[in-house]
Formats: C-alpha cells, structure tokens, sequence
C-alpha cells in the first residue's frame, strides 16, 4: 500500500494549478446517463473517484472515453441505451456518490436497483432525504438486504420538496430526477454551493429547464427529452483551499491560477485573520506568509457560502501551530475530526468535544509516521508534515488519491520535499 513521505521545513514558491472539481465531476458523469446523445466534459481530473464511477456507468451501458483535449483532460460520456439499471454494492461501496445514479436510472428507465452505500468514517450521512424526495416525484421505493428497488413505470411526476435540512447529495439527486419529470417541480431549502451550480449548467445545456441554482429555492420545468452538451468542469475550490492553507503552513509565496477565488472567500477570510497574505486575482490567489508567528482563529463549518466543512481539516493543521486557542466547531458532519489524534502524534496539542475542537498552538511540530482517515483527513497530515521537523509518513494515501490530482508533483514543483513510498519493500 502505497504511502507518502514528507521533509518539513522547506517553503513554498510557485504556482500552483487548480484541477476541476471532483465533486462536481462525479455528478456530472451520472447526469450523462439521462440522455441518450454524447456528453463531454472538459477540465476533468483524474482521480481514483472518476475511475470508479467510470466502472460503474459502463456496466450501466455507458461508453466512456477519457483523451486530452486542447484545454486539458476529457471525458466523453455516451450511453445511447441503459443496458442494466443495476447498481452491485461491489461497485457502489467504493465511492457513496456513485448512489446518484439512481435518480437519472429511474428518470430515463423507469427502474432501478441500487444497493445502499452503507457506512462512513465521517458519520452515518443517510441517504433518507435522497430517497423521501424521489417518492415525492413518484417513485415507488422498497429496500430490501441493503438494496433500493425504485420503480416509476409511468415516470415521475413534478412535486413540491422541502428539505429539513441543507443537503448538497440530496439536492443534487432530486435535481437529476426532476429535470425529466412531468410538470413543475420546486426544491426548497436547497444546497447553494458552486458544485449545484455547475450541475445546474450542465443540464440547462443539455436541454433542461431550471431556475434558482445558487440560490436556497430551485425551480425545475421537467422536459421529455434531453440531448448532448459539452460543459468545462468547474475548478475545484476544496483543491483551491488545501493548496492555500499548505502554502501558509509552509511558509513563502504561491499563486494559484486556473481557480474562482469567490468560492474559497470564508477561508481566504480566516487565513488572512490569521496572519495570512491573501491577493485575490481574477482567476488567481496569491499567498504569501511572512516570518511572524501566525494567530489562533476560530471557525466554525457550515454549508456555502460558510466555511467548508471539506477544509476543516486543513485549517486544524494550520491551527496547530498558530499562537493562543483556536476554537474549531464542526457542524455538517458528525465524527469528523478523526485526524485530531494524528496531528497529536505529530506534537499537536488538541482536545475534541463532541463536535468541537480546541486547538492550542504550539512551537513547532516533529515528524512521525501518520494514518489517514479519510479523504480531507490525509490531506492535513501532508499539510502539518510540510512544516514539521523530520520526515513524516503518511500511511493509506488511497484516501488522497480519490480526491487530489498529482498532489506530491504539484507541491514538489514549488519547493516541497515530498515522495511517494510504493508498496510494502519500502516501509524500512
């Protein structure tokens, strides 16, 4: 298994790309199976999670071809026929955005099958809302030994949703569903943030109608059909935060180019609290943290335009060595903050209660072998090695490699010293 090494103490300088989403990719690549006609998506990343998905849409029928395009990597998606509206729990396990294939499965075939996604090390996060929504429009839903049997024979027809609480998943799952139902439908308390609106895009350019995306209110006219689209994957604004939260660990100047400097603002908010330098460009930021120690800021996650709960994790790693307390309160998702006995192990001092974090700033931090968690968990502990004394090895990286592209070439490109240990003959 695959780990990564890391010698702290080394600046940063340079610039820094920013990738497409990999959570708006993900669902980009499910709506592609509402229609029959190509889909091509530009500013696509390579990831562990667009490869299992991948997987999972060509059993569904899709074809599914992956090239480099004047303006970066592709993805072409065609399914002209859904040959199997069968989803295994093998395949769904690997990745619980892959559950977003039910709603496009019953709006274009009328039924589906498609196992739960099971547990999460961020929380139990069920699928509920996903599934009390697609009845709303008309589904009939069974669950029976961990599978979903939906069936909508006549298809789905328009409703009225209000969701209890935001869910970007459930928000997304709904508006697939909708766009081909008959009539009106109406999604209230709906996510706002800039992946909805990216799917939103996609849809409305492959023929759908709909209004509000952004906003807390969506308005979808169902339509019979949709057709082919080409559509530029939005920049990934998690991949933004985490490459400007290392460049303040680590010290330097780092612009990051290819971005949407708008959608990292209650970050760039808190690092510039903090001590941080944050320029803010058209399509660029540029980072740069001075000698002084940096300061405790507290935060607290909420869903956009808040502060994402996907960069708590890195803004802990910061915090470790910023001066005085800082108070960190997760408030999207329950048991995250696993990474906190890691970055322990690294000298952090930090005491979790509930779904809140003290985190007291100490000197400096000392390299140490490290387990990730989780997905934005690993990547904090790449952060804290970038400024801790030593090596650092960060074990089960298969967490980082689902969610960031060529993450060691791009911090090795300004200035890091970091390498990837493959497989168990390089544990010594």
């Amino acid at each position: 298994m695959d780990r990564i090494a890391i010698i702290g103490g080394h600046a940063l300088n340079g610039e820094i790309p920013i990738s497409g989403a990999k959570n708006s990719a993900i669902k980009l690549m499910a709506a592609a199976l509402l229609t029959d006609a190509p889909v091509r998506l530009t500013n696509m990343p390579r990831l562990a999670d667009t490869r299992f998905l991948a997987r999972l849409l060509r059993r569904l029928g899709a074809e599914v071809t992956e090239t480099d395009g004047p303006e970066g990597p592709e993805t072409l998606l065609h399914t002209p026929e859904i040959v199997s509206a069968f989803a295994s729990y093998d395949l769904v396990r690997q990745m619980r955005a892959s559950f977003n294939v039910l709603g496009p499965l019953i709006a274009r075939e009328g039924h589906a099958k498609v196992s739960l996604p099971g547990g999460c090390s961020i929380g139990a996060r069920p699928v509920d809302l996903h599934l009390k929504a697609l009845e709303a429009l008309g589904a009939h839903i069974d669950l029976n030994e961990g599978y979903v049997y939906a069936q909508a024979p006549r298809g789905l027809i328009g409703a009225h949703i209000r969701f209890p609480f935001v869910s970007v998943g459930a928000t997304e799952h709904t508006l697939m569903a909708a766009v081909l139902a008959k009539g009106e439908t109406v999604i209230e308390n709906a996510a706002c943030e800039p992946e909805i609106v990216d799917l939103a895009e996609c849809l409305i350019a492959m023929g759908a109608k709909i209004e509000g995306a952004g906003t807390p209110t969506l308005h979808v006219q169902g339509v019979g059909k949709l057709n082919g689209a080409t559509h530029a994957v939005t920049p990934d604004r998690i991949e933004a935060g985490t490459f400007a939260v290392a460049a303040a660990m680590a010290g330097g100047k780092v612009r990051l180019t290819h971005m949407r400097p708008a959608h990292i603002s209650a970050l760039l908010d808190k690092l510039r609290a903090s001590g941080v330098s944050a320029t803010v460009g058209e399509t660029t930021v540029d980072i740069h943290r001075g000698p002084d120690r940096l300061q405790a800021t507290p935060i607290t996650t909420d869903p956009y335009p808040g502060f994402a709960t996907d960069l708590q994790a890195q803004f802990m790693a910061l915090m470790t060595l910023a001066e005085g307390e800082s108070v960190i309160r997760e408030t999207v998702f329950e048991n995250r903050f696993m990474h906190a006995p890691e970055l322990a192990r690294l000298g952090a001092e930090i005491e979790v209660h509930g779904g809140e974090a003290r985190v007291r700033g100490v000197e400096g931090l000392k390299g140490a072998p490290v387990m990730a968690t989780d997905l934005r968990a690993s990547v904090s502990l790449v952060i804290a090695g970038l400024a801790a004394r030593g090596e650092t090895v960060v074990h089960r990286v298969y967490h980082l490699d689902r969610g960031f592209e060529r993450l060691e070439a791009k911090l090795s490109a300004c200035g890091a010293e970091i390498r990837r240990l493959k497989g168990e003959e390089d544990a010594a």
